[in-house]
């Protein structure tokens, strides 16, 4: 297609059992305001003008519920398509890559457990991303760093001003993330985020400021914080 270059599609990663939260419910099913958490995720995303559709990667026989229970009380306008995760996060990245199926010029991955990204940061994250290949969110360490060694012995200290801690959403030229997830694959390896296998290609991943408030899901704990971050955004 003659416009595949301007075309943008967000990529949510729903995939996790979530086993850190504790209960049976998968921690992106939960109820967070009235709503299950990836229904947050995925409105922000459906209001955003920066995005054109949406690849809703889910755990495997999902498909009914996510249907039912979040998609289509949303009556989203974009197009939103399922596709079945895999044993990790990165499989179930590469999953929801293959199904874009090089259709789309750039991609914004971002992980359905983290509901409060906010419409400006998607979209300052696809600009960015659109000039340099590569950006992702970011915010600043206050703690001192320290690198260690098998044996816990302190073996580094990091330079604090040089240290980011990553979030999502993460958004990249399909070819290049494609490229770096099939590279990965062929060596056997597992990084953190999607952001570093860019990186072992020697591409460039820009950082723009990220927000602490852009929390992750993963604990009980977080939910009751994300439920006082809604009251006081409200």
């Amino acid at each position: 297609m003659t416009d595949r270059p301007n075309r943008v599609a967000a990529l949510i990663v729903a995939a996790g059992q979530g086993t850190r939260m504790g209960t049976q419910a998968k921690k992106q099913y939960m109820t967070l305001r009235n709503r299950p958490v990836l229904a947050h995720t995925l409105i922000t995303f459906e209001k955003c003008d920066a995005v054109g559709e949406i690849f809703l990667v889910i755990p495997r026989g999902d498909d009914p519920y996510c249907k039912k229970e979040i998609i289509e009380p949303l009556r989203p306008n974009k197009p939103i398509h399922l596709v079945s995760g895999g044993a990790t996060r990165q499989e179930s990245v590469y999953n929801g890559l293959k199904a874009i199926d090089g259709r789309i010029g750039l991609v914004v991955i971002h992980d359905g457990a983290r509901p409060l990204v906010t419409i400006d940061q998607v979209t300052q994250c696809v600009k960015v991303a659109k000039k340099y290949g590569g950006c992702i969110l970011a915010v600043p360490v206050s703690d001192t760093i320290k690198t260690v060694d098998e044996h816990d012995r302190v073996i580094l200290t990091m330079k604090r001003h040089m240290i980011r801690m990553a979030q999502t959403p993460q958004a990249f030229h399909y070819d290049i993330i494609m490229g770096a997830h099939v590279a990965s694959q062929k060596e056997a390896y597992v990084g953190t985020d999607d952001a570093e296998l860019v990186e072992r290609c020697g591409k460039v991943v820009k950082v723009i400021p990220g927000d602490p408030c852009n929390i992750k899901i993963t604990t009980p704990e977080d939910l009751k914080f994300a439920e006082a971050l809604l009251t006081h955004i409200d």
